[in-house]
């Protein structure tokens, strides 16, 4: 009898205890170890995927260099003496003809006054000697002179002729270093500041001040052979013009410009490419009207390397690099992810890079997700929030969040 109410009590036991520890496990929001076997495995992970995007493009090319001056000038005198008056403040910007300094002009309007003097002596002997020469003709006629005589005033006449021309060469000399006083503005620039100060003594070849060309500009850079070998099949094909054309567009920018607001073109392609650099040196030249470029600031420049084609393009975020390829990842019609080696053209602004092989304009590439999906695995593929408007010619695709 009491074996019998021991066995009771044990089952009573053994069923309080399993709905113990099954509500110990509803406590902790998980379910029994029996429910946790049904539970089923996760599925195929999520991916972002998008069609290339195919629109019109020219392909251009950036490159590195540096803004110069169209000309630049030292100023110096050319002539000695002391320093009168400088009428510009540095850094001015000037104009062509316009007068910087002037030299103490007196001395030198008293040597063209003396020169002028001899100028008019010269000019008297010389209708002295024609005066001479002409009765001494007279005289030989009549017998009433010898030759000699009349050989003698035209000699004396051709001295006179010589004295002349060397007092005007004189005057000549003395007016030009007269105008050497005036030390103008050869053409429309910025001015440095000056060297010396009034009342300094100039000495002829001192150095003044120094003037730049502001407009245009030079914009001076190396395109690399590989470059000019491409332009020029390029051109070879028609789609762009000879490099030495001089006709070439252009589009720069300063650093810290987000876009490109120079215009300009090349105007000179080097005869040579530097065998240690293997570059060419070329240059452009840049409107700048406005003055909003300093020479000697670095900046970029770019060209078209193409004529306008149609082009596909995708995402940077969707390429991947394997050893020395580039890959995008596309998911096939049954969901199974491909890796798909291409070949690549330049990137372009709006974040995208050209695709020229290894993907069709159908194909799906993942765009968002990548660390999700390995070639070969099933994912779950949801297109790109607004495809369809990132496919019209454009506009740059959205590769999703």
């Amino acid at each position: 009898m009491v074996r019998h109410s021991m066995r009771i009590v044990g089952a009573v036991l053994a069923v309080v205890s399993l709905a113990g520890s099954g509500l110990l496990w509803r406590s902790f929001g998980a379910a029994p170890p029996q429910a946790q076997a049904q539970v089923r495995p996760p599925g195929p992970p999520a991916v972002v995927v998008a069609r290339p995007v195919t629109r019109e493009i020219v392909e251009r090319r950036e490159f590195a260099g540096r803004f110069e001056p169209s000309a630049a000038v030292e100023i110096r005198a050319r002539v000695s003496g002391h320093l009168q008056t400088i009428t510009f403040s540095d850094g001015d910007l000037v104009q062509a003809g316009q007068l910087l300094f002037t030299i103490d002009p007196r001395p030198f309007r008293a040597a063209l006054a003396e020169a002028r003097a001899q100028l008019a002596s010269a000019a008297a002997q010389v209708e002295l000697a024609d005066l001479e020469l002409s009765r001494a003709e007279q005289l030989v006629s009549t017998s009433a002179a010898s030759r000699a005589t009349l050989d003698q005033r035209r000699q004396q006449k051709k001295a006179a002729d010589a004295a002349r021309a060397l007092a005007e060469a004189s005057v000549n000399r003395a007016e030009i270093d007269l105008g050497f006083t005036e030390v103008r503005a050869p053409f429309t620039g910025r001015v440095s500041n000056r060297r010396l100060d009034v009342g300094a003594l100039v000495t002829d070849g001192a150095m003044l001040t120094t003037l730049v060309a502001l407009d245009p500009v030079y914009f001076v850079f190396d395109i690399s052979e590989q470059d000019m070998l491409a332009y020029q099949e390029a051109a070879r094909q028609g789609t762009l013009p000879v490099l030495n054309g001089r006709q070439i567009p252009v589009e720069a920018r300063a650093q810290g410009n987000g876009d490109w607001p120079h215009r300009g073109v090349i105007d000179f392609v080097d005869n040579r490419i530097e065998a240690g650099a293997g570059t060419i040196r070329a240059r452009a030249r840049i409107s700048n009207a406005e003055g909003l470029v300093t020479p000697g600031q670095f900046g970029r420049v770019r060209l078209p390397f193409s004529g306008s084609y149609q082009a596909m393009l995708v995402p940077e975020a969707a390429l991947l690099t394997d050893q020395a390829d580039r890959v995008v990842l596309t998911v096939d019609a049954e969901g199974t992810v491909r890796s798909s080696r291409v070949t690549l053209g330049p990137r372009q602004p709006d974040g995208t890079r050209i695709v020229r092989s290894g993907i069709g304009p159908d194909d799906r590439v993942i765009v968002n997700g990548l660390l999700r999906a390995r070639p070969g695995q099933k994912v779950t593929a949801q297109p790109a929030e607004g495809e369809a408007r990132a496919a019209a010619p454009g506009a740059a695709p959205r590769t999703g969040s």
